[in-house]
């Protein structure tokens, strides 16, 4: 990475700790998240961050052996921003008291100023112009004392120092969540803080696209081939775009076909690569292979892991036929590696895993190349538009991985997979006729483990249910129903069941991100 100023996160496990990293990005500030386990005197040293923020997190700094940043960033000299836990975790480090279950708050409440030192402190710039800011809150515990040093700037009635700020050392701390969009000011605070640590908003995507060329250079060598898996989503295609860039004709692209992508899918990456990029390009056909594997296989997990060890098993073997490539790359983002088993190790609880994140088998002989594995999706998007991509494709909602597999709960069949893929086509058709495509994140249809009585024609049916989904977004990390009117969700469940046949009930999910996540399974 060039020298931009860097920001480190350290990560208490809260569930949205990157959306901190995420928010910063947009404010053109580079951000990384790493665990406080591996946060120490010398990675702070070798980091050399221009300010560090401490992330929420699940645990008590109350409780022994509670996890605690190193005792040298307070010596460090740089701004350090507090927020959830890591405002507890400031105050009883530094000499203030904290105290467990003095009043919960989860939710949305009301931060007033507090004193006359809120109206000068530069963190506050912009905000209370309506008298107060509303925030969303989610602690158990609270500062019952702050620190020396420290003075309340913001309050709230269950939070009596919401916000606490040391200007002399440029330490702020809030009880509430300030990276989520629940609080609508947040980005702003956020702002405010880098302003105030003296950052230049260099990161850009213009400015990534020539340092990842060179360090994928830098990396793969001079001789050395590429392997890129394409999925059909954009994450691939921008890898492998941006490495064509960087390695020209050593990069083969295989599209592994597993039978699982959207209707017309398949063709329509092939005519991109082939025909726009003139990239080397493999279409495996692989459907049969990978339908065989998922026969009676239910559990969402054992579908992922058994796609992803045939996705490896297929690399593999065109690995070989590429004439022995060295790299494989992929299209792994920074909200793929926080949701699977921590890959930096952090205390975040696994939500599930996913097929192209946690390295290669030793077998393969292969070395792993991510260069995007730092970037949020909307950052990859930009990066894509960059590169030439068109923007229709640059727009696609996200696909996972693992494709209609986890679309389907329950035994994935092939007569299954047509009746989904021709009712997702139906659906999304339906989106884009009534101009909705560009103002939802993510939409896809999935078929349930049901199947229900109807009456069609004069006849009986006994046939499957379908749930259509539509969120959205900014990242990914959370999300909310789309607002479809009633009038667009009768009439495409009426073109559904009369154009598909195998489908006589259709529902509208409309659970959020948390509790649930955007994809089925």
């Amino acid at each position: 990475m060039a020298a931009h100023d860097r920001l480190l996160v350290i990560d208490f496990g809260s569930q949205v700790t990157q959306l901190i990293a995420r928010r910063l990005r947009e404010l053109g500030v580079y951000a990384e998240v790493h665990p406080f386990q591996k946060v120490d005197a010398d990675f702070l040293a070798a980091f050399a961050p221009k300010a560090v923020i401490l992330s929420g997190g699940p645990a008590s700094v109350t409780e022994p052996g509670s996890p605690r940043p190193p005792a040298a960033l307070w010596r460090l000299g740089v701004p350090v921003l507090g927020i959830c836990y890591g405002q507890q975790v400031m105050m009883a480090d530094l000499g203030g008291s904290v105290e467990a279950g003095h009043h919960r708050e989860f939710g949305r409440a009301f931060v007033e100023p507090a004193g006359g030192a809120a109206a000068r402190d530069p963190f506050l710039d912009g905000l209370f112009e309506t008298g107060r800011e509303e925030v969303w809150m989610s602690h158990g515990d609270r500062v019952t004392r702050p620190a020396p040093g420290f003075s309340a700037i913001g309050m709230s009635p269950g939070a009596p120092f919401a916000i606490l700020a040391d200007p002399a050392r440029r330490f702020y701390a809030v009880q509430f969540h300030p990276e989520v969009h629940h609080t609508p000011n947040g980005t702003r605070m956020l702002g405010n803080f880098v302003r105030l640590a003296g950052f230049r908003g260099d990161w850009t995507m213009g400015a990534y696209r020539a340092e990842a060329v060179a360090a994928i250079r830098a990396q793969v060598g001079e001789t050395a081939r590429v392997l890129c898996g394409l999925s059909g989503g954009v994450d691939s295609a921008v890898a492998a775009v941006l490495i064509h860039e960087a390695v020209g004709d050593r990069l083969t692209c295989v599209l592994v076909d597993h039978g699982l992508l959207r209707q017309g899918e398949a063709a329509e990456v092939v005519a991109l690569f082939r025909d726009s990029y003139n990239i080397p390009l493999i279409h495996a056909d692989e459907g049969p292979r990978f339908l065989a594997a998922l026969a009676g296989v239910t559990d969402p997990e054992a579908k992922r892991k058994t796609i992803g060890r045939l996705f490896v098993e297929v690399f593999e073997a065109h690995a070989r036929a590429a004439g022995g490539a060295e790299f494989l790359a992929q299209g792994t983002l920074y909200p793929d590696v926080i949701e699977s088993v921590s890959f930096h190790g952090g205390p975040s609880v696994t939500i599930k895993s996913h097929h192209n994140v946690g390295g290669l088998p030793e077998k393969m002989g292969m070395k792993l190349l991510e260069p995007l594995r730092m970037l949020f999706k909307d950052e990859v998007r930009a990066l894509g538009r960059e590169l030439g991509l068109p923007e229709a494709f640059v727009r696609r909602h996200p696909f996972p991985g693992p494709g209609l597999a986890i679309r389907i709960p329950g035994e994935v069949t092939a007569e299954k997979l047509a009746i989904l893929r021709a009712a997702d086509a139906v659906y999304l058709d339906q989106i884009r006729r009534h101009g909705l495509y560009d103002a939802i994140w993510q939409a896809f249809a999935a078929l349930l483990p049901v199947r229900t009585v109807g009456v069609m024609g004069d006849g009986r049916s006994y046939d499957w249910a379908l749930a259509l989904r539509a969120v959205t977004s900014v990242d990914g990390m959370t999300a909310d129903s789309y607002p479809f009117d009633h009038a667009f969700l009768s009439e495409t469940a009426t073109r559904i069941v009369n154009e598909v046949r195998g489908i006589n009930r259709v529902f509208y999910d409309v659970t959020s991100k948390p509790p649930g996540t955007i994809e089925l399974e």
